[in-house]
């Protein structure tokens, strides 16, 4: 049973994606896929928090409340074709985002969300080199001071909000000089790797394998394959995402990255079935055989 568990449309991410949910969700099914995550990303609470393509933070809202009612008009009109799990893509500013997205996820449409780090002081840190290094001097000037931190903001986001997917561990590594490192050979930076591993285990929580590293260039989805390898040790539960922005996205790069899972000893991966628009209910976790995944997804 192919699936990704993350994904944006242009058609509510404009000027980050590109083409409509409907049709990022047809090309889902022509490869095979059999569940479907919508996860656009959430709205921001200030202009502080705009990138550099946005003007206001006043379209955000009434955008997100758009893509829920399409993302279920699409989740009707689609069922009994693919099942789909409608979420959101969270955004770790600060802790004042906590409230936010704790609101957003009350909306019984929502099946999950993704817990995501994209900035450290406020700052994106994998939206172009020029902001990854603003980002790094703050944090003291060295990729490792910035990684520390970035592991650290993981880590309140995980301890505040236990989301039931974590998108991206190590997205840090992206634009960083050396992107490719193995993180154990930085003590500091692989303690807190760990210690933020042994929450997502604790907290029952899925860790994303994202295959658009790839795509962006990297040798390895993240995570990369010791802090995979270390999480997989503690019996944690891994899922899979193509993280695309775009048809042209969609499932790219699966093939390499059910090679890596199966590198790595990968026999199940895990997904989650969704909550039927029931008020305070939960969506469960379920295993999906690798090898499932390998046989239906349209290469």
């Amino acid at each position: 049973m192919a699936f990704s568990m993350h994904s944006h449309s242009g058609q509510f991410c404009p000027g980050h994606a590109k083409d409509s949910l409907e049709e990022v969700l047809q090309k889902a099914i022509s490869r095979g896929m059999e569940t479907f995550a919508f996860t656009e990303h959430m709205p921001r609470e200030s202009d502080d928090d705009l990138y550099p393509e946005e003007e206001s933070i006043a379209p955000l809202r009434p955008r997100h409340e758009l893509f829920l009612v399409e993302a279920a008009k699409l989740r009707e009109k689609y069922a009994g074709i693919i099942k789909i799990l409608i979420g959101f893509e969270g955004e770790w500013i600060r802790p004042s985002y906590a409230a936010l997205m704790t609101e957003l996820a009350s909306n019984p449409v929502v099946d999950f969300y993704i817990g995501s780090v994209h900035h450290v002081h406020g700052i994106p840190i994998d939206y172009d080199k020029a902001l990854y290094r603003k980002a790094r001097e703050l944090a003291g000037g060295s990729d490792e001071r910035l990684f520390e931190d970035y592991f650290d903001a993981q880590f309140e986001m995980l301890n505040a909000l236990k989301p039931r997917v974590v998108g991206h561990l190590d997205l840090i590594r992206l634009l960083s000089d050396n992107p490719n490192r193995n993180l154990k050979e930085v003590k500091g930076v692989w303690e807190k790797v760990v210690r933020n591993l042994k929450v997502i285990v604790a907290q029952g929580g899925l860790l994303e394998l994202n295959t658009s590293a790839l795509r962006k260039g990297l040798n390895e989805p993240y995570p990369t394959r010791s802090v995979c390898d270390e999480f997989l040790s503690m019996g944690g539960m891994l899922t899979l995402s193509d993280d695309s922005h775009g048809i042209a996205h969609v499932g790219t790069n699966y093939e390499k990255g059910i090679a890596y899972l199966e590198s790595l000893g990968v026999k199940d991966l895990y997904t989650l079935d969704g909550k039927d628009g029931k008020l305070n209910s939960k969506a469960s976790v379920r295993s999906v055989p690798l090898a499932s995944v390998k046989e239906t997804f349209n290469a």
